[in-house]
């Protein structure tokens, strides 16, 4: 059984604080099942986004965790406002969230897509 979003991005928030990370909703969804984005700031002057896996990676082994892969990998905050644009014309209800630490890669399950 999958989480909310909303439970999802408490969860993600307190591991990624408990990390030294710092995280803030630039948009909230839908409160159920909203789609999650979340923007990764290597505060290097580099971002990467990371979006919802397709369907297809919970089909083989359905553990309940997101799934996420990369949708831009170190590019410019230009860069992901656009992309983000075109996803929220697409879904309203998606999540956008950031989270800004230069220590690594952050905690999500990442498929090799």
């Amino acid at each position: 059984m999958r989480l909310t979003s909303a439970i999802w991005f408490a969860v993600f928030m307190r591991t990624e604080t408990a990390r030294g990370a710092y995280v803030s909703v630039l948009k909230s969804g839908a409160q159920q099942a909203g789609a999650l984005f979340v923007i990764h700031n290597h505060l290097n002057g580099f971002l990467s986004l990371y979006s919802p896996a397709p369907q297809v990676f919970f089909e083989e082994q359905d553990d309940g965790d997101r799934k996420f892969e990369y949708a831009l990998k170190n590019v410019s905050q230009e860069e992901i406002d656009t992309y983000l644009e075109k996803q929220k014309n697409f879904d309203p209800d998606l999540w956008i969230i950031e989270t800004e630490s230069g220590a690594g890669d952050i905690s999500l399950v990442i498929t090799n897509s």
